[in-house]
């Protein structure tokens, strides 16, 4: 989940305004995860069943 829509339970504003210390902290350690962080699971199979077919097309091509 990306932290532009998470609201902070501390003191109800937006993760990413951080105007809290919870909030700076949290919005550190999201932008730290990486970028697939932000992708929930269907997304990401998604993106392995693109890559798979795009990798058995180039195979069949190639032969």
């Amino acid at each position: 989940m990306t932290y532009d829509r998470l609201v902070c339970a501390n003191c109800a504003a937006p993760v990413a305004q951080g105007r809290c210390p919870v909030c700076r902290a949290n919005r550190e350690r999201l932008q730290q995860e990486g970028p697939f962080a932000g992708l929930n699971p269907a997304a990401l199979l998604a993106l392995l069943v693109v890559l798979v077919a795009a990798l058995a097309l180039l195979a069949h091509q190639t032969a």
